[in-house]
């Protein structure tokens, strides 16, 4: 409507000062998109805030801490239940190992079991990252995300 309007002021002879300042017009068609996508946004945001939440019933939480060269890993349900899992270096892959995803202790989970992850940095942003789980999740440096899967 926008268009075709200044489309046809630009062809057309005819000007009025009642139709060039039409300051009403102008203010209905700023506020009413204004409105629409108000109206938009707070059915989205809820459903986004609905699916980030992750459910009280998961047996077992983990929390990753994402370092320089490597990731910490604490079990929080057990007591003194964490370690450090630390890249392999190329010169010691075997064959059918990918460079730069091999470590030296790996994270165990047990199967069919709920498993929620804290996921957190000490230093620069990382990317927690499982493929065949279809987890991915950044790590910040002061901010705590969590994720879960079974």
């Amino acid at each position: 409507l926008v268009g075709y309007l200044t489309a046809w002021f630009m062809v057309s002879s005819l000007t009025s000062r009642y139709i060039l300042e039409q300051q009403t017009i102008e203010t209905i068609w700023t506020i009413l998109p204004a409105i629409i996508l108000v109206f938009l946004a707070l059915p989205s945001l809820r459903l986004l805030y609905l699916l980030d939440e992750v459910g009280m019933s998961c047996l077992l939480t983990i929390k990753a801490t994402g370092n320089q060269w490597y990731w910490g890993y604490e079990y929080s349900d057990f007591k003194g239940m964490e370690f450090d899992s630390y890249m392999l270096p190329e010169d010691t892959l075997e064959s059918g190992q990918y460079r730069l995803l091999e470590v030296d202790r790996r994270m165990v989970v047990p199967t069919k079991t709920d498993v929620r992850m804290l996921i957190t940095s000490n230093d620069v942003i990382h990317s927690w990252a499982v493929p065949s789980l279809g987890v991915k999740v950044d790590a910040i440096p002061g901010r705590l995300n969590q994720t879960s899967f079974m």
